[in-house]
């Protein structure tokens, strides 16, 4: 497996959290988890349920898919 097959899930969530100029840690307060769960996610390691996704996506204001893609 070369290293342009990574199975992770790629996300915008950084991207996204920065244009609403909000910190790992409010966006974690608004969705109930810790600051380290959303460091996690950004970073690839940790993969977020269905309701996850949809929390962060609303609290973002945008769409899950516009958050998370599915590697080419």
């Amino acid at each position: 497996m070369s290293t342009n097959d990574d199975p992770r899930l790629l996300n915008k969530l950084k991207v996204r959290r920065a244009m609403k100029d909000m910190t790992q840690d409010a966006l974690a307060k608004q969705i109930g988890v810790t600051r380290k769960s959303v460091n996690s996610i950004e970073n690839g390691h940790f993969v977020p349920s269905t309701e996850l996704a949809l929390k962060m996506a609303q609290v973002l204001e945008c769409t899950v898919e516009e958050l998370f893609q599915l590697p080419d």
